[in-house]
């Protein structure tokens, strides 16, 4: 009897022909992530277990639930020990449930759950409850063994990273973006982090933050690549050259631009923003319009019909929120027309554009670092 961790995905079974693919990039990441013995099953997979591998799996894309128990021989009695091994110390009622994707396994689920069942209450007095139990042991009969634990984990979901390709993800240092970067991981892409900083006004507390979050990504996705591109110098071109109604468009389109010139880079295919539509001015459909035109690359924005309180919970699902909301004077700051422009049109904007050649200048100069989780 060895104690493992049977580990369970959902949309990757849906893959068809391609699902051999799929499942082989999760095992990639497990191995990556835990260090472990890792082994593929028909519909699971099993990986040896180690002390915190729990938390580990609860964070890799992919992952729909794991299971910490036991993996057994397929004998009923073989079974009944792990069910009973694998109880918590203190709980009043129980029930069991079984899977059969193993036909020739001579007692079906109903008798599996009766005779575990009946085993349990005759060893420790507990009661079933089929409702509401405090604890439910959940038996996996499979081709060549069984599983039986009674502690499961929910995990991320989605797909691996890596499936869907690499995209250039722009970090804030807000609430908002290090959320739409999750939500783009968990859909398969790679994420390259770049954030645009001021030198004069970002202390090294600032830089630390972008960092922390940072990390707190790379634990979904096991290390991530991040950009600092100095801004500073192509901010103060934007205000000599621009009214202070149209600033923030302009700035938007110039981070779209140098997220480009990262993109072709790393090989990237896609920009990510935070954006949520109409959350802030720099968010309607017009302005949007006119930021995204500025990209040659396809710009993903996947809380665009989230609402602000929906993606703080999922800011604080991912462990992202405590570190977001550390005060910071962003880079754009003291840009912001008191008030800005809500329905910006293209030929108002393109006319004060020429920082090509100084936003190149700055991505060359950015610090990038190997950021792990």
């Amino acid at each position: 009897m060895e104690k493992v961790a049977v580990v369970h995905y959902g949309e990757i079974g849906t893959k068809g022909k391609n699902r051999e693919f799929f499942e082989r990039k999760l095992i990639e990441a497990i191995r990556r992530k835990t260090a472990a013995k890792v082994r593929r099953k028909f519909g699971r997979i099993e990986v040896e277990y180690k002390e915190g591998l729990e938390k580990k799996l609860s964070k890799i894309p992919g992952i729909r639930y794991s299971g910490v128990g036991f993996k057994t021989n397929l004998n009923i009695e073989d079974i009944k020990k792990a069910a009973l091994m694998t109880l918590p110390e203190n709980f009043e009622t129980f029930k069991v449930d079984t899977s059969r994707s193993n036909k020739n396994f001579p007692l079906n689920s109903i008798e599996v759950n009766r005779e575990v069942g009946a085993f349990i209450v005759e060893k420790t007095g507990k009661k079933v409850d089929l409702t509401n139990p405090d604890v439910t042991v959940w038996i996996e009969i499979c081709e060549k063994e069984a599983y039986v634990y009674s502690k499961r984990y929910e995990g991320v979901g989605g797909l691996p990273v890596g499936v869907a390709g690499g995209v250039v993800a722009l970090i804030s240092g807000g609430i908002d973006s290090p959320v739409a970067a999750f939500m783009v991981m968990k859909r398969g892409c790679e994420v390259v982090a770049v954030h645009f900083f001021n030198q004069t006004m970002h202390s090294p507390k600032v830089r630390e933050k972008i960092i922390r979050l940072a990390e707190k990504l790379a634990e979904y996705q096991g290390k991530i690549k991040l950009y600092m591109v100095p801004f500073r110098d192509v901010q103060f071109e934007i205000i000599n050259a621009v009214p202070p109604k149209l600033r923030m468009v302009v700035y938007r389109r110039s981070m779209m631009r140098m997220a480009n010139l990262i993109a072709e880079r790393e090989g990237c295919k896609a920009v990510i923003t935070g954006d949520s539509l109409s959350q802030v001015a720099s968010q309607t459909l017009d302005n949007i319009n006119v930021v995204y035109s500025a990209s040659r690359l396809a710009v993903l924005p996947p809380l665009i019909g989230m609402d602000k309180e929906e993606i703080v919970a999922y800011a604080k699902k991912i462990g992202t929120y405590e570190i977001s909301i550390l005060p910071y004077e962003d880079c754009c700051s003291f840009m912001v027309a008191q008030h800005p422009e809500t329905r910006a049109k293209i030929e108002d904007v393109v006319k004060y554009e020429s920082f090509e050649e100084i936003e190149r200048k700055a991505v060359e100069e950015s610090e990038i670092l190997e950021v792990e989780g």
